[in-house]
């Protein structure tokens, strides 16, 4: 008697992929999680252990530095791996180094360096997670849902952005900052049985490779390239300068509400999270501005726009001028997160699927190897000129950046190119057909 093997069915319209919702809600509980730690874990070392700007800029130095450390053979890794087992892996890591923080707290031994250590620790989860993530995502869509799939990611993490902070600084009145820390744990375990219970069949088969080459090698593939293609290194060198003037002011950020404009933590959490809607907006809009005005002139115009409006921030005080960082935060989060959405169906659909995990890692090393540096310059620059000063510095950089897609690779034309980026070894990449323009 003969068994009759499954064959793998590929991935579904998104309307009947269970696969894709799964991956869509263990996504967003985690970036739920994740979002209370953002304000929490500030509050914990500002409150609980009199954190200066020096300290502050450490622990988002510590979060960031894996990048640089291990960011390069971890593309090279989830290309020779399962990334969903990658992701799973990852997720039950960070959950044991995050859980340390509320179990060294009711042990009273908690303090400063206990959380730079678990902010290393969840901090490379976070890079073999995202570099897995970013190769996963194509298998689990079909090319011609990755938009919209990308769209919905990106607006249930931004939605996730604006809950977050609000639910930690309710969290931290409530039980207190190291106890509020369990919500990122119960994050990253919800995420890894989503994941876990996933069917392989509904995946698009993984890309066949060539024979395993020494990984050096294969981490000098992904890196040659980012640096030939124009616009995969466009992306990643202004993603670099961006990301550290982002993370410099973020840095400082609740600081800068606490001490200098005399916010409550909880409220602290409700501005925070009300400048984070403009992400939750930004996702909405970016798929159906790009069919209207095409890929290219969607990006102009999100990018222009979520420049020079981050110049708010500085400019709060005491008072009704308060409201001038979540509106400064909210505008950046549009034109940040919208940007992304196309950026990612891009990438996803411009780089051979065997290259997505190092092409991923090594634009990923600049665009969040920058983010330490920015940590640690923030925290000296506040310490030696002032918190408000640093942040005017940051916004101002990033307002720069983002006038700079004027002088990129799709400065002029309605949409990004079509095909695969010849540097990947594909065809030469070509504008869509004349009739598709407006």
């Amino acid at each position: 008697m003969t068994h009759e093997v499954p064959t793998a069915t590929g991935p579904l319209p998104l309307r009947h992929n269970r696969t894709f919702a799964l991956l869509w809600a263990g996504e967003g509980v985690s970036v739920l999680g994740a979002m209370t730690t953002t304000v929490v874990v500030p509050l914990l070392a500002v409150t609980s252990f009199d954190a200066g700007p020096g300290w502050m800029g450490l622990l988002t130095a510590a979060a960031w530095l894996p990048w640089l450390v291990v960011g390069l053979p971890a593309g090279a890794w989830v290309d020779r791996l399962d990334p969903r087992r990658v992701m799973v892996v990852a997720d039950l890591v960070a959950a044991v180094a995050v859980g340390s923080v509320p179990l060294a707290a009711l042990l009273g031994v908690l303090d400063l360096p206990h959380l730079l250590a678990a902010s290393v620790a969840s901090g490379t989860c976070a890079v073999f997670f995202r570099t897995a993530y970013g190769a996963f995502v194509p298998r689990v869509v079909r090319a011609e849902d990755l938009e919209t799939a990308n769209g919905r990611l990106y607006g249930t993490e931004s939605a996730m952005q604006v809950a977050g902070p609000g639910v930690g600084g309710l969290l931290v009145q409530l039980v207190g900052a190291a106890t509020a820390v369990v919500a990122d744990v119960v994050g990253f375990l919800v995420s890894a049985l989503c994941l876990w219970r996933m069917d392989p069949a509904t995946l698009r088969p993984a890309p066949e490779r060539p024979a395993r080459e020494p990984l050096r090698r294969e981490i000098a593939d992904g890196v040659r390239v980012v640096a030939r293609d124009p616009y995969l290194r466009f992306f990643t060198l202004q993603g670099a300068a961006s990301n550290f003037a982002l993370t410099g002011y973020g840095a400082l950020l609740v600081l800068f509400l606490v001490r200098e404009l005399g916010v409550a933590p909880a409220t602290v959490g409700l501005l925070v999270a009300a400048g984070s809607v403009g992400g939750l907006v930004g996702a909405a809009v970016a798929t159906p501005l790009a069919r209207r005005v095409g890929t290219a002139r969607a990006m102009r115009h999100l990018q222009v726009l979520g420049g020079p409006t981050a110049l708010l921030v500085p400019l709060a005080a005491p008072g009704a001028a308060v409201a001038l960082v979540p509106v400064g935060v909210a505008l950046v989060g549009v034109g940040v997160v919208g940007a992304n959405v196309v950026r990612s169906a891009f990438r996803q659909r411009w780089t051979p699927p065997a290259l997505l995990g190092r092409t991923t890692s090594a634009s990923s090393v600049l665009n969040f190897g920058t983010m330490p540096v920015a940590g640690l310059v923030a925290g000296w620059l506040g310490t030696s000129l002032g918190v408000r000063p640093t942040i005017v510095g940051m916004t101002a950089l990033h307002a720069l950046v983002s006038l700079s897609v004027w002088v990129g690779p799709y400065r002029r034309g309605r949409d990004l190119p079509a095909g695969v980026s010849a540097a990947a070894g594909g065809r030469a990449g070509r504008r869509p057909p004349r009739g598709t323009r407006r």
